[in-house]
Order: C-alpha cells, then structure tokens, then sequence
C-alpha cells in the first residue's frame, strides 16, 4: 500500500480539478502556475499514472483513475474537517462530561450554590459530581478519572502536597470553630475551660483534623480527652447538638441557620491562633477546561468571602 500522498499536493489537485485550469487553480491558491505543474506531476509519479489529460487552448480532463482519485480525495477532505472541528472543540474544551470530587461537606454546602451560579451563566459540559475523601480521590486525579478535586488540607505537610502528578489551587482557608451544645436559658457563652472537663468528638486518631486537634492542644497546654471518634461531620455535629461531646467544626458546616441551631462557639481565651483548614483544587496538570477555571474561580470567591 501506497503512503498517503502530501495534503498540500492533494489540495493543489482538488483546486485543478474544481477549477479546470492549472492557472486558474494557482490564482486561487495563490501559487505560480509552475508550482501547480509540479505540484500535479509529482503526484502522477507517486501514484504511477495518469490523472490528468493535459490539451493544449481547452480544459483538462480527469482520465477514469482522476476521477476515482477525485471522489476519494474529496472524501478524505472532508474526514479530515470533520477530525479537525472535533479536535478544535476538544482543544477549546467543549467537553461533553466532566467528573469533579469532593468532600461531603463541600457536596452539601459549597457546591450547590456554585454550580448554580454555573449553569445559570451557561451551557456548558455535564458535571458529574463524586463523593470522595481527599485521600481517596487524589489517585483518582492521577489516573485521569477524576478531572478535578476539591481537596483539603488540615496540616502543611498533609497530601495533597507539590507534585508533578497535580497541579494544586489554593482556593482559601475555612475557618474551624469549636462549637458545644447549646443550653437552655445559659446566659453567658461556653468558654474553653468549661470544655476541658467534657468529652471531645473528632476524627479517628490518625486523621488530620485528630492531629491537628492534638497539636493545637499542645501549644496551648491542654488535652482534650477524645472518646467520640467519626470521620463523619454530620454525625459530629449531631453529637454536639445532643450535648455528648465538644469538637472542632468546619465554618461552613454551621453556616446555614438550620445548622447552627442547638450549637453556639465556644469563646477561646485572647491570644488563641484561630485555626483553619485549606481548601484546594486538585487537578492534573496542564491547560485545564474554562469550564474547570469558571468553577475553581466561583469556588475561591465563595470561601475568600466565608474566610475573612
């Protein structure tokens, strides 16, 4: 089987063939007549026949084997648009489905009203939104499965941290706030050392909203005593409510009034360094879908307004 023939040569005969003219196909190609020539009779030497009968002071005439050529150049030219405009709207990302992970409470609480934003500003890919821990869904960011990850970040040195695998968005810092339940006809707020006789609620001992709990209290010289232990934010919240336990929350979860009842922050001693986790997107690197950018944008907008 023969290699495919130049594009450029295969264009300059299509143009010969509309146009019936060597001179006139070079005009509309912009070429100098010659170049048309050699243009058509490098071809005929690559294809090893005769495609065009060449009559002096009349048009040319495709032979039987031109026409053939013909019909499948014109078909190949129009594959070949059809590869080019997917391409091209792959290229300015005009995708039809994009996954995007996230936290639970993120899924809850900050996506709603983002992705409301989105598809009221325009039509765009489907997105299909996962539920997924940070730890779970950065391999998934890796393999390609996941095309962004709203992450977070207890501590510096927690993943996800700079790599090549990833491209890491800081999109601000949520508060976290220490919340007991509130009680019945209590006039004064709860204050940190009343929360040291009770029972604490927090993640299992390794996670990092545990260790940062722990470090936290260490440079304070105190030592919550952990006895409820969930990764589970809502069911942390609901603990608090029924007065089990104390905990470190995310502001965001306690941002809507039906959240917040039942609880009230408890007031640190002056001086205590507010604590606060990072909320990142995670996403591979490289240029990444407007539609990605839009998202991550409102995303930053939402929590930089919640942050400050």
């Amino acid at each position: 089987m023969k290699p495919l023939p130049d594009l450029k040569i295969l264009a300059t005969f299509l143009a010969v063939v509309r146009h019936g003219s060597m001179a006139e196909a070079a005009a509309a190609l912009g070429y100098v007549p010659s170049a048309v020539s050699q243009h058509i009779a490098a071809l005929e030497r690559d294809m090893g026949i005769e495609l065009l009968v060449r009559r002096p002071g009349s048009r040319l005439i495709l032979t039987a084997a031109g026409r053939s050529f013909a019909q499948a150049t014109e078909t190949l030219f129009d594959a070949t648009a059809r590869f080019r405009d997917t391409a091209d709207a792959i290229a300015n990302r005009e995708i039809a489905e994009l996954r995007v992970g996230t936290y639970p409470s993120a899924m809850s609480h900050l996506l709603p009203q983002v992705l409301s934003t989105l598809k009221a500003r325009r039509l765009g890919p489907r997105i299909r939104l996962i539920d997924v821990e940070t730890h779970e869904g950065l391999p998934k960011v890796k393999s390609g499965d996941m095309d962004l990850l709203v992450a977070y970040r207890y501590l510096p040195e927690d993943p996800p941290t700079p790599s090549e695998a990833w491209t890491i968005t800081p999109l601000g810092r949520e508060p976290l706030v220490l919340v007991a339940a509130t009680e019945p006809g209590r006039r004064r707020p709860v204050e940190l050392a009343e929360c040291l006789e009770r029972e604490w609620v927090s993640g299992h001992a390794h996670n990092a909203d545990r260790r940062l709990l722990h470090r936290w209290a260490g440079e304070l010289g105190i030592s919550p005593r952990v006895t409820l232990e969930t990764e589970d934010l809502h069911s942390m919240l609901a603990m608090i409510r029924a007065g089990l336990a104390v905990g470190l929350l995310p502001a965001t979860l306690l941002a809507g009034s039906d959240d917040a009842a039942g609880v009230e922050r408890v007031v640190l001693p002056p001086g205590v360094p507010p604590l606060h986790r990072e909320i990142l997107a995670v996403s591979r690197p490289g240029t990444r879908p407007p539609v990605i950018d839009e998202l991550v944008a409102l995303l930053g907008g939402v929590l930089g307004a919640g942050g400050r």
